[in-house]
């Protein structure tokens, strides 16, 4: 009697990034090529589990999606089965495990961010069979130096403050770009950097009003009738609070980041007499063609999470440390958040080219070596 050929599901959860397709269709032609095994996708993240809407997925229908930003599947940052909200914050996790044994699965490739890998871990205390592959724009996802979405985004937002700087030098002005990445800072500081803004703010460094402004009076004064501002969207000031979009029915519970670009907006017209506008770069960060980078790093984590996942490796989350491929237990992601050292070299580059970081006294760990997702 042939032995049953391996089943594994495949979904991508939380918000969408550039180089999932190309995850899917390393996880998929990998499985299919190398281990002779069927592959199950499951659409729109974890709802697909919750609904059991899922399709076959062969090789012919993952080929051709290498440069298409998005995913093929869907996703979905609100079908936590665990705070379930079309259900009044239900636990369907239930539902869940059901779904999976339905289908026949032998294991589970769950391709999202740090939410994911947490619902991850949590169902694999149900006793399911997970492997992880980290994906966000954020780069935020705890085990990993980087996760593919990120080099892209930092490329738009680089490319969107550049363009900035034109209309900034032309009417002398402020201009203060928001960049997406929840409680880290990793995208604004990039892309601050990489475009020379004046002033780069995030999360990790409370910024301090009064410095930013002084910042943009001494550009004017020194004949610099401009300032060009990044900022990371969880970024506060001193003493203050994190600024969140208004609540909404579908996101009872929360509300998002969002607005500080605005809010330090208003603070400064009452302290400079030049004329001060924001950008919100918004969703536009996680769309568009992955670089080569990014299509490089979701082919690699896609191939070895199919290998994993045909050696019964449950329980891991492949990443890339010092340059080298690695797996990282799930138990050790889940419920963390990856944000940015404050001795990480970019950082001192920044500081020691004029970069503010909106302080005076800006004190840097001296460290000799520390990883940077450069």
């Amino acid at each position: 009697m042939p032995s049953k050929s391996l089943r594994v599901g495949v979904l991508t959860g939380g918000g969408d990034c550039p180089g999932i397709n190309a995850a899917l269709r390393a996880v998929t032609k990998s499985l299919t090529l190398q281990h002779e095994a069927k592959v199950v996708g499951i659409r729109d993240g974890f709802q697909g589990l919750i609904d059991r809407d899922v399709e076959p997925l062969h090789y012919r229908d993952v080929s051709g999606i290498l440069t298409q930003g998005g995913t093929i599947l869907g996703a979905s940052n609100k079908a936590d089965p665990f705070n379930y909200q079309p259900r009044g914050d239900a636990d369907v996790s239930a539902q869940v495990v059901k779904t999976y044994r339905n289908l026949d699965l032998d294991v589970l490739v769950a391709i999202g961010g740090d939410g994911t890998m947490s619902i991850a871990h949590r169902l694999i205390d149900l006793g399911l069979d997970i492997v992880g592959v980290p994906k966000t724009i954020d780069n935020d996802v705890v085990g990993t130096d980087r996760t593919f979405g990120f080099d892209t985004a930092v490329r738009t937002a680089t490319a969107a403050i550049d363009q900035i700087h034109t209309t900034a030098q032309s009417h002398h002005r402020v201009m203060i770009v928001e960049t997406m990445g929840h409680y880290s800072g990793w995208i604004a500081l990039c892309a601050g950097v990489a475009s020379g803004a004046d002033v780069v703010l995030i999360p990790e460094i409370e910024y301090n009003t009064d410095e930013v402004a002084q910042v943009c009076l001494d550009r004017q004064r020194g004949g610099q009738r401009f300032t060009i501002i990044a900022i990371a969207e969880g970024a506060k000031q001193e003493g203050g609070h994190r600024v969140r979009q208004g609540r909404t029915s579908a996101d009872s519970n929360s509300a998002r980041l969002g607005g500080i670009g605005h809010v330090l907006a208003d603070q400064l017209r009452e302290r400079l007499d030049s004329g001060v506008r924001t950008t919100t770069l918004g969703h536009m960060q996680r769309g568009g063609t992955p670089t080569p980078y990014d299509r490089n790093l979701a082919t690699a984590f896609g191939t070895r999470a199919a290998s994993l996942a045909a050696n019964g490796s449950s329980g891991h989350m492949v990443a890339l440390q010092d340059g080298a491929f690695t797996t990282v237990p799930l138990g050790q992601v889940a419920d963390r958040t990856r944000t940015v050292p404050l001795d990480d070299p970019l950082i001192a580059s920044g500081h020691s080219v004029g970069t503010s970081f909106g302080v005076k006294n800006l004190e840097i760990p001296n460290r000799a070596e520390a990883p940077s997702p450069l």
